[in-house]
């Protein structure tokens, strides 16, 4: 399975963007996943997660409210769409597909950068 993420780019602060995290090779229907970032300089920290269904999201405290993570098993593919993008912000974004049993992290994606500057 490779997991890809894709639509990062140079945006100004309050702009948005939509990410997305496509998967070849096998379903992803059956993982719930994550979105992680990483900083320059900074440690991986958790973004988002939302559970193989869609039916349920978590987010960490820094981008409630302007982050959602969202899915389409239909395309094999996970979303995250990011409004009021804020410098902090700036990062590279990687999903992860987690396995229900476990919770065990199976596949882990090529990141896709975001720089919010102005």
């Amino acid at each position: 399975v490779q997991l890809q993420a894709s639509g990062g780019g140079l945006v100004q602060p309050g702009d948005s963007l939509r990410l997305s995290c496509t998967a070849s090779g096998r379903a992803l229907s059956t993982y719930d996943m994550d979105w992680f970032r990483q900083a320059p300089g900074k440690e991986r920290e958790f973004v988002a997660s939302i559970s193989w269904s869609g039916g349920n999201t978590y987010y960490a405290d820094s981008v409630k409210g302007r982050f959602t993570t969202s899915r389409d098993n239909a395309k094999n593919t996970v979303y995250l769409q990011m409004n009021s993008l804020k410098p902090e912000d700036t990062a590279v974004y990687s999903c992860a597909a987690r396995a229900r049993s476990s919770g065990d992290y199976v596949y882990w994606g090529q990141g896709t950068l975001v720089t919010v500057s102005s």
